[in-house]
């Protein structure tokens, strides 16, 4: 099953209960890559992260916004020249190690081929390039709901993710959680979301989050022991390894037969 554009950007952008959970995950994000330290790097996003890239796009070299096929795209940011894409889920139209920041938001919960889309991912990342993957937390009361977009398609724990992600390459850096609101469109949980984010992280333990949010690595080998430099043999080698042809009649000494 997958998200509708046109429900994602109406939930983000119109609904209070939206409104304020993207403030919350940007928040997160934020803290964790500040937009001040993102210059000269490319920052992108797949699913429907465009919410939370906002802050970059006055930082970062270049902001994208990927969104799936059969998801839709729309128009991103307004009011200002697009930075969105449609593309396939295992295709993206960026260069491979091309990308330094990455965000998955709405993504590999609704996957048709997650491993691909992982695999995707790694690809377009950098040696060093971190990604957030922001997925529906199984134990929470998001994932059971089906008025947001955090109620459809998988839900993860968080070491479901992590044994996922290590799976195509990723190396996990470090794991949290966001929304210990319930998913309610009540003024009172509206008012005091920002409170409740501030216990819930202190206390985890007895608050569930309806958001696992957990940040990978992209780790590049470097070779061990000294480098060995192969040697190509020349043409000349080769032909010098083939035995000289021998004349009609000459024996292997090199005297001639004496024909007489």
């Amino acid at each position: 099953m997958h998200h509708d554009v046109y429900e994602l950007r109406k939930f983000y952008y119109t609904r209070a209960l939206g409104r304020v959970v993207q403030r919350i995950l940007r928040d997160r994000l934020t803290t964790l890559w500040p937009p001040d330290q993102a210059q000269a790097m490319t920052v992108a996003g797949y699913g429907f992260a465009a919410p939370l890239l906002r802050p970059y796009l006055s930082h970062a070299r270049r902001v994208t916004a990927l969104m799936p096929g059969p998801q839709g795209a729309m128009a991103w940011p307004a009011g200002l020249p697009n930075c969105a894409a449609l593309c396939e889920e295992t295709a993206w139209p960026l260069d491979t190690g091309s990308v330094d920041r990455l965000v998955l938001l709405h993504a590999l919960e609704t996957a048709d081929h997650p491993v691909a889309l992982l695999d995707e991912a790694l690809r377009v990342l950098g040696p060093g390039g971190r990604m957030l993957v922001m997925v529906p937390n199984r134990a929470g009361l998001w994932a059971r709901s089906e008025t947001t977009p955090f109620g459809f398609g998988r839900s993860f724990t968080a070491g479901q993710l992590e044994a996922q992600a290590r799976a195509a390459g990723f190396v996990a850096e470090r794991t949290g959680a966001a929304l210990y609101i319930p998913p309610s469109d009540r003024r009172f949980w509206l008012k005091s979301a920002q409170m409740w984010e501030r216990t819930g992280s202190r206390i985890s333990q007895v608050l569930v989050a309806g958001v696992v949010l957990t940040e990978f690595s992209k780790q590049v080998q470097a070779p061990v022991g000294r480098d060995s430099k192969m040697r190509v043999p020349s043409p000349l080698d080769v032909l010098g390894g083939i035995a000289k042809p021998i004349a009609s009649g000459q024996r292997a000494g090199g005297a001639l037969r004496d024909p007489g």
